[in-house]
């Protein structure tokens, strides 16, 4: 590929000459056919030795004379370089006679199902879905147009799965939410009757759980992106583009605005709301509402700037202590000579 192609194809300009592209990597890697990005000012030293063929970089940054893709963004920009050169996953196409699909399931055109994938029955696969080895797709599920299921995937009776949604590797959608009472003889299960509803273009990570509704749905939003590893329970309601990264939990029945990001080990507790835009630091415990652009961090949350002070007077504490102490002695001494 021609690098004025590639720079056609991303909406992008290119300085220096016209050369052959055919990868990328990075600036201490890279080869005379890769490119290459420059998309932190650290990195700038190696820019002056980098063997790359091209380098993505803001103007201000091009060198004289050497191959770029001129950049204003370079992180968005490239995320679009790299798509033009990732190879997908898998290597079948088709439906293998080895994946079981109920007599009542629908089966879209151009749909990939690798063996030992279940389709159980009334299930609905979209137009050109793949659904790598091990895929469990229970009753009355719905798999949107272009969506990929990557191995062990499993979506209990009734999920619905939006478009070009991506699901990693392991990661449970449906499965019950975490209901009981208790009773006389011990806890009894609460029938969990809802299912789970994901939006439009969202991934979803490997071993990730989502479960499904006590009644109504669990619901993830469009363009939403959840890490590995992440625990979203029963009646959950989450926003649009909310970014969730691993390990975080949020407990029943809370509500998440669009735009919401949840920092890594992040917890949430039942029956709270965030509002659009609250960023949450990692580790942090939320107990409480939070209105729009509130940013927090610490256990229990607290105003972000806050935190930032916190953090910075904990290893003062043992000196504070004993500052403290000697000024208690001090005035004790003080107040016995007066007497």
């Amino acid at each position: 590929m021609r690098l004025s192609e590639v720079a056609g194809k991303v909406g992008l300009t290119f300085s220096g000459h016209d050369i052959d592209v055919s990868g990328v990597n990075t600036l201490a890697k890279a080869g005379p056919e890769d490119i290459a990005p420059l998309m932190n000012r650290k990195y700038l030293p190696q820019l002056a030795n980098t063997q790359a063929g091209a380098v993505l970089c803001e103007a201000k940054h091009a060198p004289e004379g050497a191959s770029c893709l001129i950049t204003q963004n370079p992180k968005l920009d490239w995320a679009r370089v790299v798509a033009l050169f990732a190879k997908p996953q898998g290597c079948l196409s088709g439906i293998s006679s080895q994946a079981f699909v109920h007599p009542e399931a629908a089966i879209g055109a151009g749909v990939t199902l690798y063996p030992f994938v279940f389709v159980g029955a009334r299930a609905q696969i979209g137009a050109g879905a793949t659904l790598f080895p091990g895929v469990y797709i229970g009753e009355d599920c719905s798999v949107g147009v272009n969506a990929t299921l990557y191995p062990n995937v499993v979506l209990m009776a009734g999920t619905i799965l939006g478009p070009n949604a991506i699901i990693h590797a392991g990661a449970v959608l449906g499965s019950d939410g975490y209901g009981y009472a208790q009773g006389p003889a011990g806890h009894v299960k609460v029938p969990q009757v809802g299912n789970v509803v994901i939006g439009a273009d969202v991934e979803i990570g490997a071993n990730a759980a989502i479960d499904r509704a006590a009644l109504e749905s669990t619901t993830v939003g469009d363009g939403t992106k959840i890490d590995n590893l992440v625990q979203i329970a029963h009646n959950v309601e989450m926003g649009k583009h909310c970014l969730i990264i691993s390990q975080v939990g949020i407990a029943g029945s809370t509500k998440l605005g669009n735009g919401v990001v949840l920092a890594g080990q992040a917890g949430l507790r039942d029956n709270i709301s965030l509002g659009d835009g609250v960023q949450v630091a990692a580790q942090a415990g939320v107990g409480q509402d939070l209105p729009p652009g509130t940013i927090v961090g610490g256990s229990p949350s607290m105003d972000a700037a806050t935190y930032l002070k916190v953090s910075l007077l904990l290893p003062k504490l043992p000196e504070l202590m004993r500052r403290v102490k000697r000024l208690e002695k001090a005035a004790e001494a003080k107040e016995s000579g007066h007497e």
